[in-house]
């Protein structure tokens, strides 16, 4: 018999209701479930790396497992942990998060990525190319738990004047839209006081397609080598995959998490109606239009397409919107 599919709202409600169980279930079982000692700097399968906060061990790593009624832990969780041996331990209790930003894994299932973020950079780079859609859809995702995104141009020593034009074309909109937009090169420097200063006192964490350059950005913002890199494919420009786990790094004035690169995001978790988060330009304009439900189609009296052909509305960004609306509600 095949296993039947859940909906979202199935999803989200099962979700909750095992985080329900597991405060109610920690609370209960350890007096310091709300004073949080151990922080998950990484992942490995069924093993965590946790950072102890407890005064005597501060900042040491211990390979973890977790007890068994526990959700998957993300990088960045605060949790509860007792010490086995001087090196390992157990996780006891998942902290309250305040946000967590995930990512559709194998099959669609949900991967959760980090959580207790500040902000989230968007990394885009000269090479492998960047694309408006993918960086819309990080936008949607990020939107859709609350947070912030700052754009990175990143690699900006490979621009010429066959991709010059291009990229600050697609830059434009997003400056125009008020997303903060900045241009870094890894590799020389360039912009990298000035994206230190906008991550100062946050936890960040990177996303990106594979070989825009996160890696590199982490070890020029640490000073020193303590991400692994790799270099494009020659055959296909394309990133190859050299972070396979989401890892948070203490850098200088603020923590940042590289996670793994990746070539498509799916927002197979975001309703159509939750699509606008990531379109303030859209939003701003559909609270005006003739129907609530207008789908901004051919709909009468839609302020969104109005919008549009008065040039209020890219229609870069029209046509990416619907194209997103369009997988979910195909998928």
């Amino acid at each position: 018999m095949s296993k039947r599919r859940l909906s979202k709202q199935q999803q989200t409600r099962i979700s909750d209701n095992q985080q329900k169980r597991l405060i109610d279930d920690g609370a209960a079982n350890t007096d310091t479930y709300n004073n949080c000692n151990g922080r998950v700097i990484s992942h490995y399968g069924q093993q965590l790396d946790v950072e102890s906060l407890e005064a005597e061990t501060t900042g040491k790593i211990y390979r973890c497992h977790q007890r068994a009624n526990l959700p998957d832990l993300v990088t960045g969780d605060y949790v509860v942990w007792e010490r086995e041996t001087d090196e390992t331990g157990i996780v006891l209790a998942l902290g309250e998060r305040s946000n967590l930003f995930s990512r559709p894994g194998f099959a669609g299932k949900l991967k959760p990525v980090a959580a207790n973020l500040d902000v989230v950079v968007i990394v885009i780079a000269a090479a492998p190319q960047a694309f408006m859609n993918l960086i819309d859809r990080y936008l949607v995702a990020v939107g859709a738990i609350g947070l912030k995104s700052i754009l990175i141009l990143n690699k900006t020593d490979l621009i010429d004047n066959s991709n010059a034009s291009e990229l600050e074309a697609l830059l434009s909109v997003y400056r125009e839209l008020n997303f903060p937009v900045l241009r870094v090169s890894a590799r020389q420097g360039e912009g990298v006081a000035a994206l230190s200063d906008a991550l100062a006192g946050k936890t960040t964490v990177l996303v990106g397609q594979s070989g825009v350059g996160k890696s590199s950005l982490i070890n020029r913002l640490g000073g020193e080598t303590i991400a692994e890199t790799g270099e494009l494919s020659a055959a296909h420009a394309k990133g190859t995959h050299t972070t396979t786990t989401a890892r948070l790094f203490h850098l200088p004035g603020f923590d940042l998490i590289d996670s793994p690169g990746i070539r498509e995001f799916e927002l197979g978790h975001i309703e159509p109606e939750q699509v606008v988060v990531g379109f303030p330009e859209i939003m701003s304009h559909a609270e005006h239009c003739k129907f609530r439900d207008c789908k901004h189609g051919t709909e009468p009296g839609c302020e969104v397409r109005e919008a549009v052909a008065r040039g209020l509305i890219h229609p870069d960004r029209m046509q990416s919107y619907e194209q997103i609306v369009r997988s979910i509600t195909a998928a």
